[in-house]
């Protein structure tokens, strides 16, 4: 696996890592969890990726961990959503959540500390100066990482030209971005990624497969698709028209494109299985895609630049009608 440096940070962390969204302690899936964790470890995989508002994610983690030898695996969460009713700027509720990270992960210290969703208002309310982007998270953070509780501080955000005006404000090491960059969805590439390497933050990239869109191919459902906008439409069968004269699968595609961006620190997968991860690691170990390759897929992106003003942030690809949910790895 190889490595690479995230951002001012200094921790070196592997090119492809685990987004840990779907991991659970529940009896039904927990041994995919284990199984996938130890998987990665043994594949050179150091950094795992969750959040308080990922259900139980923390906690199927940490259970995973414990079984497993505790790992030396570098792991970031995220504050927001917990407890519930949330109060983004009540600084003893954001104190408890940190408490709770702790103690789910099975763990003294987290290694990077994130707010999450800090761009997309009515989400989380959380800066008492939207100037400055400050209020009592960026005060506990600071604290955190005085006592040595944290290491570093990050933001999770979604949005393409919002988070790039927190970015500058300096105050945080590391951002995960998410739902913008992909092979076929490029925004975060505009101003996102940018500003990262312009303050020497690294970028961690969510979702490279766009939230399930690009996890398959949905060759017989793309006509059905009413709320696709006629230029996705044009685009994805251009996409399937090109994997096929190249006999490349969907999959390797996305996931060797994210590659070839070396301001692109890390990407993480969403696998829940160890069969799901076999797959990317397979795609990855192929290295970046050859410059003919990613000159075809600049001029399929070209066809639908920007999303399109109906297109639904979930992308329910397979879904008539655009009320449902995509894989999301």
């Amino acid at each position: 696996m190889k490595m690479r440096t995230l951002g001012r940070t200094g921790l070196e962390v592997a090119q492809m890592s685990l987004g840990g969204a779907w991991f659970s302690p529940d009896p039904k899936t927990f041994d995919d969890t284990k199984a996938t964790i130890k998987r990665a470890l043994d594949a050179g995989i150091n950094y795992i990726d969750t959040a308080a508002g990922y259900g139980d994610s923390e906690e199927g983690i940490g259970k995973a961990f414990s079984e497993l030898g505790k790992p030396p695996m570098i792991v970031s969460t995220k504050l927001g959503g917990r407890p519930q009713p949330f109060n983004a700027r009540d600084i003893e509720q954001l104190k408890f959540s940190v408490k709770e990270s702790l103690r789910l992960l099975g763990r003294d210290q987290i290694d990077i500390l994130m707010v999450h969703e800090p761009d997309r208002w009515g989400s989380y309310d959380w800066w008492s100066d939207i100037d400055t982007f400050t209020g009592p998270v960026t005060d506990l953070l600071s604290s955190l990482k005085e006592e040595g509780i944290i290491r570093f501080s990050g933001l999770g955000g979604t949005t393409a030209y919002e988070l790039p005006r927190i970015i500058r404000t300096g105050q945080f090491d590391v951002v995960l971005t998410a739902f913008n960059y992909s092979m076929m969805w490029r925004e975060a590439e505009v101003s996102v990624i940018p500003t990262c390497k312009e303050h020497n933050v690294g970028v961690v990239v969510g979702s490279p497969l766009q939230q399930g869109a690009l996890t398959g191919r949905f060759d017989d459902m793309l006509d059905d698709m009413q709320w696709l906008a006629p230029q996705r439409l044009a685009q994805y069968k251009a996409l399937y028209a090109f994997l096929d004269e190249i006999g490349m699968d969907i999959i390797e595609c996305a996931m060797r494109w994210v590659l070839n961006n070396d301001d692109v620190d890390c990407m993480l997968t969403g696998a829940r299985t160890v069969a799901q991860l076999e797959q990317n690691l397979d795609a990855i170990e192929k290295g970046p895609l050859p410059a003919d390759i990613m000159a075809r897929l600049d001029e399929i992106h070209a066809i639908c630049p920007l999303r399109p003003f109906e297109e639904p942030f979930g992308l329910p690809f397979g879904n008539k009608h655009g009320n449902g949910k995509g894989d999301a790895r």
